[in-house]
């Protein structure tokens, strides 16, 4: 296996070479969870790896309650489908509480106050939910409480990672808070060895060929919960080393066919992208810098049979979307029509 077999192998294990599943959610679960900073373009990560996919089809399944975003894992946003929500909270809540009790002493909040103002809070979601942020302020200065906007987003954050709050339905392209329990009851619990178990099998499934450290640093687990793990599903799944690095993957290895090339748009913090620690095979490392800065913030990248071969920005022009390409450095013409493909499939999206 060299590093061209590595991304040939993602490419399909990431639903990127060929589109299997036919619903949204169907995508997420298989993912395990998908990254989803900047929402309206996090769509597309779903749609990307969708047969027949539409921005209205996504956007019903998270209206729906079929897919929810919320913090987990990092301590970031995240899509994850209904059916995995409630066991892969417990994962993240005891090391993410750290996290946003630090923010807030940071930023010279109050950590005593912070208990009452988060039941104020939740209250008023019990009384109304699918509230923006500014709708829910609104709401408490009504009653006479006044909670600062740093604080109501760390306590709306908490919440999340708590299991108390999700998303709820989209008011135009403003997200909205409402009781996960209200949007998805919960029908059953894992315990934390089969939650470790399944969430391994859906990372090195969906995410291989992956190292022990992808997955540490995709899930945030301890080192000792992911060796662990990786250890109870090892025998589901084969290895390879390529220099130095032990690879995990499916054994049912597929790779794209030698000479067919294929191009593809990619949004921003797309699980090929973000999910490896080590992304070397992904761009050269004069190229790094233009698609991932160092605090972690990463551009929509334009792939090459799953290289990064430039970058990509959606602009609005006489009221319809356009794309804009930015390639590294010349490009044959077989490339530029494929990437011409890519940004179709896209539009139609739209």
């Amino acid at each position: 296996m060299n590093s061209t077999d590595i991304l040939g192998i993602r490419l399909y294990n990431q639903l990127l070479a060929e589109n299997r599943l036919k619903e949204p959610e169907e995508v997420v679960s298989y993912m395990g969870a998908m990254q989803s900073q900047a929402s309206e373009m996090a769509k597309w990560g779903i749609g990307n790896r969708l047969e027949d996919a539409s921005h209205q089809r996504v956007t019903e399944a998270l209206d729906a309650g079929r897919i929810i975003r919320t913090h987990i894992l990092r301590p970031t946003w995240h899509f994850v489908s209904a059916e995995d929500i409630h066991w892969m909270i417990p994962l993240s809540t005891s090391r993410l509480k750290p996290v946003f009790l630090s923010y807030a002493k940071m930023i010279g909040i109050d950590e005593a106050s912070m208990p009452r103002r988060s039941v104020q809070v939740i209250n008023t979601l019990e009384k109304q939910g699918h509230l923006t942020k500014q709708e829910i302020d609104e709401q408490l200065k009504n009653e006479g409480i006044e909670i600062d906007e740093r604080e109501l987003s760390i306590i709306l954050s908490q919440a999340e990672i708590e299991g108390i709050v999700c998303n709820g339905v989209a008011k135009g392209i403003k997200h909205t808070y409402a009781l996960l329990e209200e949007r998805v009851p919960k029908t059953r619990s894992f315990d934390k060895e089969e939650a470790l178990a399944t969430l391994a099998y859906k990372f090195f499934s969906s995410h291989g060929p992956a190292t022990l450290q992808d997955f540490i640093w995709w899930s945030g687990l301890l080192i000792t919960e992911a060796r662990s793990a990786l250890e109870m599903v090892k025998e589901q799944f084969v290895s390879e080393t390529l220099n130095g690095r032990e690879f995990w993957m499916k054994n049912d290895i597929r790779i794209p066919e030698k000479g067919k090339d294929s191009a593809l748009l990619l949004p921003p913090f797309d699980e090929f992208v973000v999910s490896y620690k080590d992304r070397s095979e992904l761009i050269e490392d004069e190229h790094y810098g233009k698609v991932m800065t160092k605090n972690g913030l990463f551009s929509p990248t334009v792939m090459l049979n799953g290289r990064i071969i430039g970058s990509w920005k959606k602009v609005t022009k006489k009221k319809m979307p356009e794309v804009e390409i930015s390639f590294f450095k010349k490009t044959s013409q077989k490339t530029e029509r494929l990437v011409q493909a890519a940004i179709q499939e896209y539009l139609r999206f739209l």
